[in-house]
């Protein structure tokens, strides 16, 4: 044990550029040399993308399977493969498992639309299928912590997906884990906007439920050591952190640090649905996440067998700890990853196979302005989130509030970092589908719309400046899509107006405070 803790030291003081250390220092050791080609699914995710940095850093061998390798491009080391796949694709599998030795399973279908457990399941059945073709001789999967048979249906989803991952004959190591607390994740941000926001809160009863959060530095650790944990069979650890505590306790940990004064109040009546529309108005969690988070906190999530801590090196920190460690890294603005940015948080990608588009709609057009094109950019560049849409926010608020309703993703997502973009990127119901910058900025529509949609906006060159060319792209899905956009027309020609004199004002303002001055 204490070997493996020496190791950890010397990998997390390890840079990218001298590798070799690890492996020679295992050896001094007496450890096993476990440097097999890693498969990492769910990179675009909150704990994927945290574990793929930390893996990256460490120096190890990675391959990373994604439906959009375009929105990892930027994100990895040069080191890292990426390889386009979907779980649901049996065929694609085959060549992302090629050779690998360790695959972790970070995946789940908990934000898309109809039977996410049916999804889980047949996506689990692919991975576990293919692995053993490949000749995978261990599979990592992260589940969640419940017990009995009284589960909500995302506990026993995780759950299923562990049996069937075993099943494969492909050795599993699970962990199952409760609340992951930290800058960025979705039970964290959740609690942060809650008592951010409200001074007396009218609770439910599931607040007072008994769980076991975990810090996402602690998860972190757990997952890394799980490649070198000896494993001729499947075992499944439980993980948490050292206090069980409920959500009004994390709340109310929460407040003291960061020194509040708030007030809850039962209410017994707070049905799942009502209490996921009401996380939905003040918290970045929309209707359909929130009800099948409700539903996992409505039950008991606590360590019941504690073998994790007599194999695992790890020590899992306290509760007020965890929190004290989000709100540090909340403190930078950024944070790694954030629950919001994974691809599941806009719902499963709507299938357009077989619909013929024939009639685009698009709403075009441009204003010159007296800057260079980077100039000219930079509002662009800013937008959404806590930057606003320039005009009419109060109009894009309540488009996210019809959206929230209809089940969407509402506007409360916000952006990554207020001053950069990456393709990928969620920016409150778009996501940053092409980015250039200085050049062109595209978002494609998260939101619920009968039919599919882009904004586009494009900075060219011109004599004694630049040109800004805004675009709205609408394909129409029967008539019902055609009745939506001429119904809206009236408002966009509005607000994209406004919009785009309001980004070449402020354009020439950059331009204005960027001259030097004459003497």
């Amino acid at each position: 044990m204490q070997a493996v803790r020496e190791l950890r030291e010397v990998e997390k003081n390890t840079s990218r550029r001298h590798p070799v250390r690890i492996p020679e220092r295992r050896l001094q050791l007496g450890l096993p040399q476990m440097y097999g080609l890693i498969l990492l699914t769910g990179a675009t995710g909150y704990v994927g993308g945290r574990l793929r940095r930390s893996i990256e850093d460490q120096g190890r061998p990675l391959r990373c399977l994604t439906r959009r390798t375009e929105a990892l491009a930027s994100r990895v080391a040069p080191s890292t493969e990426l390889l386009a796949g979907d779980l649901l694709d049996p065929e694609t599998l085959g060549p992302a498992l090629e050779g690998v030795e360790t695959a972790y399973y970070l995946v789940h279908s908990m934000g898309s639309d109809g039977d996410f457990e049916e999804r889980d399941r047949r996506a689990a059945a692919n991975f576990a299928a293919a692995a053993r073709r490949a000749g995978v001789r261990r599979i990592v999967y992260l589940g969640g912590l419940g017990h009995g048979d009284d589960l909500s249906p995302h506990l026993r989803s995780r759950h299923e997906v562990g049996e069937i991952l075993r099943e494969s004959g492909v050795p599993v190591l699970e962990l199952r884990a409760s609340i992951v607390i930290g800058s960025g994740s979705l039970s964290f941000e959740m609690i942060r906007s809650l008592v951010q926001r409200l001074p007396i809160m009218i609770t439910p009863r599931w607040v007072d439920v008994e769980a076991q959060p975990i810090a996402i530095e602690d998860l972190l650790a757990y997952l890394t050591e799980a490649l070198e944990i000896p494993l001729t069979e499947s075992r499944v650890f439980e993980i948490g952190g050292s206090d069980r505590v409920s959500y009004g306790d994390l709340m109310r940990e929460y407040a003291r640090q960061r020194g509040l004064k708030r007030r809850m109040i039962r209410v017994p009546v707070l049905t799942p649905h009502l209490s996921s529309l009401w996380l939905g108005l003040v918290t970045p969690v929309y209707a359909r996440i929130g009800r099948k988070l409700v539903e996992s906190i409505r039950h008991p999530t606590v360590v019941r067998d504690s073998a994790a801590l007599e194999v695992f090196s790890v020590s899992p920190r306290s509760m007020p700890e965890a929190i004290a460690a989000a709100l540090r890294n909340e403190e930078r603005e950024i944070a790694e990853s954030n629950w919001f940015d994974a691809f599941s948080s806009g719902g499963e990608a709507r299938s357009w196979a077989g619909v013929h588009f024939k009639n685009r709609l698009v709403d075009s057009r441009e204003r010159e302005v007296d800057v260079g094109t980077d100039q000219a950019f930079e509002p662009i560049r800013r937008i959404g989130g806590a930057n606003g849409w320039y005009a009419h926010d109060w109009l894009w608020r309540l488009r996210g509030f019809l959206d929230l309703l209809l089940g969407g993703v509402g506007v409360r997502r916000g952006r990554p970092d207020p001053e950069e973009l990456t393709v990928g990127d969620a920016l409150d119901f778009w996501r940053v589908e092409a980015y250039e910058p200085g050049r062109l900025l595209r978002l494609r529509a998260e939101m619920r719309l009968p039919g599919r949609a882009w904004l586009e906006f494009e900075v060219k060159p011109v004599a004694g400046g630049a040109t800004i060319r805004q675009t709205a792209l609408y394909d129409p899905v029967g008539l019902g899509g055609l009745m939506y956009w001429y119904l809206v027309y009236p408002l966009h020609r509005v607000v994209f107006a406004a919009m785009l004199a309001e980004i070449a004002k402020r354009a020439s303002a950059v331009r204005t405070h960027t001259l030097p001055k004459v003497v």
